[in-house]
Order: C-alpha cells, then structure tokens, then sequence
C-alpha cells in the first residue's frame, strides 16, 4: 500500500515508517524537523529512514502545499503534533500544530479516490486526569494538548460522518522506549543518574498510575488497522498496555538497570498532569486482536541502552 506517515522523523513515527516499510509497503515521511526539542535526534531518525530507503519531505502541515505529498496516499498515518504537556508552549503552537495542521491534511485528502483510510494518532490526554474508561467515555482533557488533540481528532471523525471521508483513530497511552523525546520522564531520569545530576521530580508524581506502553506494542496497534480496515472506520480505539505501574516504581526500575539511584529533587506539581492512566483496551483486542507485549523491565532496558549509545553517543 501507498502510506504517508506524519511526524515521521519523531519518536512514534519513525518505529511506525520503518515498520511499514520492512512488511513492503510504499512509505514516505513527512516532518518539519522543529526544534521543540534537540533537531539532531530528529535528523537522526531521518538519517535512519533514509538508510532503510524511506524519503522523507520536509513540510510544515500547518502552511505548505501538501497535495502532491499526500494526493496518491491510500493510507495516511497522522502522528505529527504540538507534543505534551509544557509550561514554556503557548497555545496557539497547539492549536496550529494540533488543529490547523489536521484540519489541512483533511482538506487534501478528503477528495482523494485512492484514500482508503486516515489514522489519527490521538492520546490518553483526552480522558483528563483519570483515563482508565471505554472509548465511549466523555472526554474530559486537562490541558491545552489534551484539548487540541481532541479537537483534532473530531474534525477528522467529522469529516467522516459528514462526507465519509475515511478515519479512525487511535488513542495512545504513555508510549516509551528508543528514541523517545529527550524531555520525557524516562529519558530525563536516564541521563540524570548517568550524569549524577539532580533528577527533578514534580511533587506527588511518583504515585501516579501509568499505562506504559512500549513503542514496538504501540506500533503492532497500529499497524494492526490496515489489515482490518472495514472494521474500524470511524471508531476510535484505546492502544496502550493494560497493566500499570506507578512512576515510582518506573523510576525504581531504571535505577536498577542503571546500577545507581537518582538524585531526585521535588518540583512543584504540574497543572494538567494525569494522575491514573490504565489502557482499557477490549475494544482494541476485540477489532485489531492487539496485545501488548513487553514487560516495563524488558521496555526500559532497551531505552536505556539506545539512549547510552545514541543520545550521549552523539554528546561524546
């Protein structure tokens, strides 16, 4: 198949393009290679997706032509994003990242006849401060990223009940693992402890319940719709592990792959900040048969080897 992957020099993207492109799919990647966190990981991955044999087209979705990168897609894989929750982003990058942006590739491709389906890559965000309910469940987000990313995957679920454009999408839960952006909780703590520097801690964080999922699991999810497409336009499908751990004990896992404790100094809490995450993911077991995997333990090991080699690899 014909796929165009957004976001695709990023963390969830890139596993996702080469993914795709090892089962023999046709994939391209688009990405604006921003600098909300260090480029040079970005054109890392670029430089991996250009190695496996995956262009990639640098082009702001927000106000560049995008006709002739996505007018022959039959699959479009929307992962590009405003990411996170962040005290120094302000909201308008949100609502032009998260809104406009998608709002833009609707209208390229709403009228396309090769388009079989648009996959929005939506998150547990979207549930507010407690996300452990059925799709059905009112959303209830906490902060500007939530509401963005809700508004954004309502426009695309609108273009389909309105003009039966094509989508469905894809709610992810907490995905870690190699290549995970550099500000996340994980790859802070890595690079902490690795550095015997203070580990700054938002206040009560460590008992807040987590759905991690890894990103191989969270990729099989959505690779998974392809080869069930008739089931799941329109839907939209919690991907995340159903098992949870507290991010204390998250934390306690890393330090014992790493040998050492981390330095950890109390921040003042985060507002917006979720406080139980738990992937209720029947209906994604029932219409992808998905099943996560990979035991945090076994997930963090990997991140923490890719991080030594490549992240302080590069630094070195």
């Amino acid at each position: 198949m014909r796929i165009v992957v957004t976001g695709a020099a990023g963390f969830i993207g890139s596993h996702l393009a080469e993914r795709l492109h090892r089962d023999g799919h046709d994939v391209s990647g688009i990405d604006c290679l921003t600098d909300y966190y260090d480029v040079r990981l970005k054109r890392r991955n670029a430089a991996d997706l250009a190695a496996a044999g995956i262009p990639l087209l640098k082009l702001d979705l927000a106000e560049d032509d995008l006709r002739d990168a996505l007018g022959d897609a039959e699959i479009v894989y929307h992962l590009a994003a405003q990411p996170g929750i962040s005290t120094t982003t302000g909201f308008a990058a949100y609502l032009r990242n998260n809104i406009v942006a998608t709002q833009r590739i609707i209208d390229a491709v709403r009228s396309s006849p090769r388009l079989q389906c648009v996959v929005y890559g939506s998150t547990s965000s979207v549930y507010g401060a407690h996300a452990t309910d059925t799709e059905d469940t009112a959303p209830r987000p906490t902060s500007a990223y939530g509401v963005t990313k809700l508004a954004g995957e309502q426009l695309a679920l609108a273009a389909w009940r309105d003009q039966r454009m094509p989508c469905c999408s894809l709610r992810l839960f907490s995905v870690y693992g190699p290549r995970e952006r550099p500000e996340k909780l994980y790859p802070k703590l890595i690079r902490a402890i690795h550095e015997d520097s203070e580990f700054p801690l938002y206040e009560g964080s460590e008992q807040h319940l987590r759905s991690y999922t890894y990103v191989a699991d969270a990729v099989d999810g959505l690779v998974a719709v392809l080869d069930r497409l008739p089931k799941v336009i329109g839907e939209i499908i919690n991907i995340g592990c159903d098992t949870q751990i507290t991010t204390g004990e998250g934390i306690a896992i890393v330090e014992r792959i790493m040998g050492r404790q981390a330095r950890i100094r109390r921040v003042p809490r985060r507002a917006g900040d979720q406080l139980n995450t738990l992937a209720n993911i029947s209906k994604a077991r029932r219409l992808l048969n998905y099943a996560p995997r990979t035991l945090p333990e076994e997930g963090l090991r990997a991140e923490v080897e890719w991080f030594k080699t490549n992240v302080l690899g590069m630094e070195s």
